[in-house]
């Protein structure tokens, strides 16, 4: 059965088409289980909408979760809508979106890493100038923040892992393998799962996220896998599952899973 955990939709501010849109793609792309998990709004700010292209507003929040939950009931029998979110992991308000999470019915939610030391990660400027020593302070500073995002318990999923090589791929040589296995020894303890993301070749790096060297790892740590496109325009719902799958069984796994009522399901590969 083929699932997809990661996408968004128009309420974001950076992705096109309506839910319904993604969703129909989903059963045209033969799923069985799509996940719809747009960004939350920025609940650091007492703003309604303080990013509009980053984030939905404060106000459209339950809106879209009365929507996706109306969504589930009309496609019931064609493919199972699960409700998710992708979260933010800001360890300064932490709590604000422990507490306002808690407060609906989420089938999982996905812990991103999108910003450290106040600069996206996908700024391929913030490289600029730094030293070696200062490059691996600040990938090991992103992989500190993904460990505590895991620790957090806030987080069925943690979303693409390395995305920070988006728009900088050497960002990969930068060396931190301690780090890294520090980092997913962190998450199997913690019993999270990691997407492979395909929205990588999207930007400058190519590929999924994360690398199939961070992947032989998590194989090794006994980290759970999960399949999130990321889809940011309906056409890209599923987008090389099949290539996703084969990749896994190559490297050894045996089974990747989704989430229902928090509930980890596992899917043979």
């Amino acid at each position: 059965m083929k699932f997809d955990l990661h996408t968004h939709h128009f309420r974001c501010g950076h992705a096109d088409g309506n839910i319904s849109d993604y969703i129909e793609a989903g059963i045209a792309a033969g799923l069985s289980v799509i996940g719809i998990s747009d960004h939350t709004p920025y609940f650091g700010s007492k703003e309604d909408q303080a990013h509009p292209r980053i984030a939905m507003a404060k106000s459209a929040f339950a809106g879209y979760v009365e929507e996706v939950l109306s969504l589930k009931q009309k496609f019931a029998g064609k493919i199972d809508v699960l409700l998710g979110i992708e979260s933010d992991y800001f360890p300064e308000h932490v709590e604000i979106y422990r507490d306002i999470l808690s407060q609906y019915p989420f089938d999982y939610v996905i812990g991103s890493v999108h910003s450290v030391k106040n600069v996206s990660i996908f700024n391929k400027n913030r490289w600029k100038g730094l030293s070696p020593k200062q490059q691996i302070a600040d990938k090991e500073a992103y992989y500190g923040l993904i460990r505590d995002s895991a620790r957090s318990g806030m987080f069925q999923i943690l979303g693409h892992i390395d995305a920070m090589k988006g728009n900088y791929p050497a960002f990969s040589d930068i060396p931190a393998t301690a780090a890294i296995d520090e980092t997913l020894q962190v998450i199997a303890d913690h019993n999270v799962a990691i997407e492979i993301n395909t929205s990588g070749k999207t930007k400058l790096s190519g590929g999924w996220y994360p690398a199939d060297s961070i992947l032989e790892r998590a194989l090794y740590y006994g980290v759970e896998v999960t399949f999130g496109s990321d889809a940011h325009i309906p056409s890209r719902v599923g987008d090389e599952w099949d290539d996703v799958a084969a990749r896994l069984r190559e490297i050894g796994f045996d089974h990747w899973v989704y989430f229902k009522n928090k509930q980890k399901v596992s899917v043979p590969l």
